[in-house]
Order: structure tokens, then sequence, then C-alpha cells
């Protein structure tokens, strides 16, 4: 069998709290107890939220949780650049191979134009499906060509039409028309830079990237990337999607929620075997929430045993419990 390899993928837009770093935890987990490699990347290309202090910071805090890895921005390693700003070049050069394979095409409609076209009644409506996520593309500009690239646009990937399925080790068969729930996509931006989409299909394929855990809010893009990755004949990794901690609101966390940064945490004194602890029981992997190191938890994981529902989320409990 391959060498399972795994990867932390923090963007550097603010600090990391608390549900960032249950995601983070059992990414670690999962390769350290397949015996695998572990990189972390640092996904920066969305340059207008990128804080010039988060990359550090990000950085200290997974190591203070008791977190570790085996390539990354700070130690090397055999697929480096791990940053992705630095690697701009190489994504230029697979959304040009897409765009002579005729898979995208330039679309000049502004957010405003897809927002308004999306109050209209549209496709997947008509036939009886949610969309996934958000406003979807008309298809306003579905029928331009590569040579049709002019003036302001942006390339859009053209989904085929029909049900895509996939496996998710927690939560299990997942199914979708893409091309109805979801709408043709942003794959290069206006600006020349790669799109998430296409910059996180790329690395993961260039670094071997064998294994993905992530939020569950990351389902839709989940069969962005299937695209791409079936019509470039890469191999896909498997998927693993951890369900969000959300506040006592139902929303997730943000800063409505008060404080929940691990740079808080640590800065009041707080333990990382507590944290982790917390955040381990929340998982499923340990009976109660008593304080514990990262370490001591490899080959408690067990997706089956991971509830797919989120995981409320009070502050003002959570320091009554730990005062």
């Amino acid at each position: 069998m391959a060498e399972v390899i795994g990867r932390l993928a923090p963007s550097p837009t603010g600090a990391l709290h608390l549900g960032n770093a249950r995601s983070f935890l059992i990414a670690w987990l999962s390769a350290r107890q397949q015996s695998g490699k572990l990189l972390l990347r640092i996904e920066d290309i969305d340059s207008p939220r990128v804080k010039p202090w988060a990359q550090q910071q990000t950085l200290d805090d997974l190591r203070w949780l008791g977190l570790d890895w085996d390539w990354g921005p700070d130690v090397g390693g055999p697929h480096a650049s791990y940053v992705q700003s630095e690697r701009l070049e190489r994504y230029r050069e697979v959304l040009l191979q897409l765009a002579e394979d005729g898979v995208i095409y330039p679309c000049s409609c502004s957010r405003r134009e897809v927002a308004e076209a999306a109050s209209a009644p549209h496709e997947s409506s008509i036939a009886g499906l949610v969309p996934l996520e958000g406003a979807i593309y008309p298809g306003t500009c579905r029928s331009r060509s590569s040579a049709q690239a002019t003036g302001e646009f942006a390339w859009r990937w053209r989904f085929e039409a029909g049900e895509v399925s996939w496996n998710d080790c927690v939560g299990g068969l997942q199914c979708a028309n893409p091309s109805l729930q979801l709408g043709d996509f942003v794959i290069g931006k206006s600006d020349g830079t790669p799109a998430y989409q296409l910059a996180v299909v790329v690395d993961d394929f260039d670094m071997g990237v064998t294994e993905v855990v992530r939020g569950s809010d990351l389902i839709p893009s989940t069969y962005r990337q299937l695209a791409i990755l079936k019509h470039l004949r890469w191999q896909a990794p498997s998927y693993c999607h951890v369900p969000l901690m959300v506040g006592t609101d139902g929303r997730r966390l943000a800063k409505r929620h008060g404080d929940t940064r691990l740079s808080y945490f640590r800065q009041r004194g707080f333990k990382p075997e507590l944290i982790v602890g917390f955040l381990a029981w929340t998982l499923g992997l340990v009976e109660k929430p008593s304080p514990i190191a990262a370490r001591d938890l490899i080959g408690r994981l067990d997706w089956k045993a991971i509830s797919t529902a989120p995981t409320v989320f009070s502050l003002e409990a959570f320091l009554t419990d730990h005062a």
C-alpha cells in the first residue's frame, strides 16, 4: 500500500479558533496513527484577507497544541514551496492547459449579476434539487470559448451534466448533481490569480497528498475538485469531512460567540492538554473532557464513531467548567 500523506492547510487570514484546531487535530491524528507523513501548507492566495502576522501565529498555535509536521515552510521538504503564493506559475501552467482543453471558459459576469440572476427560478429548483450552497451561476457566458477571452474576465469551470458520488470517511456516500446544485464555478480570478479550487487540487497532486481532512462546510468544494481531478486524470485523495463547531445559535463559530482563538486560551494560561482533551471529547475519542496530550490520542481515532451532527460550543459554559 502507498504511504499515507496527510496535510494541514491553514489560511493566514486570522487567528486559529477551536473549530480550526479540531479539524487540524484529527487530520494530524489520522496521519500519525497510520504511520504516514504530514505536511503543512500555507494557503495564502486570498490576498486581500491575508494578515501579515497570521502565518507565524498559526505555526506557534499548532505547535502549542502538540501537533507537528514532516514538511512545511519552516522545515522544508521534497515538494517545496509549501506557500501557495510562491507557486503561482505552477497554477497558471495548469490553468492554461485547462483552457486549451476547453473545459473552462471566460466569464465577464459580475458578482452582482450572478446574485441577481440567482434570485430568478433556476434549473435546480425546477428539478426539485436543493442548491448545495449560495448563488448558482446561471450559465450566462457558458457558450463562450477560450478564444473569446478578451477584456476583463474570470475563468469558470464548465461542469458536465449528471450525478456524482463519492465516499466520505465520516458521512459515508455523498451524491449530488453539481451542474444543477452548484453551477459552474470560478477557477481563475479576473486579476490573473488562481481560485482556491484550482490551487488546492494542484498542490495536493504535486505533493502526493492521499488524505484530505477538513470541515464539513467544504463538502461542496469536493465535487468541484473531483471534477478537475477527473479531467486531469489525477488520482483523488480520500476525503474526510469533520462536522463544524457552532455556537448556541446554531451558526458556525465567530466573534459573536466570544473569543475562541487558541491564542486567547494560551494567554489566559490554559494548558494545551486541556484544549486537546476537550476537542477529543467532542469527537468521541475519549469518554470525558479530561486533559490529554495529542500524542496520547494516537490510535484512538475511529471515523465511524464521529457524529455527523455539528458540535454546539458555549464559551461561557467552557470557561465556567474550567475556571
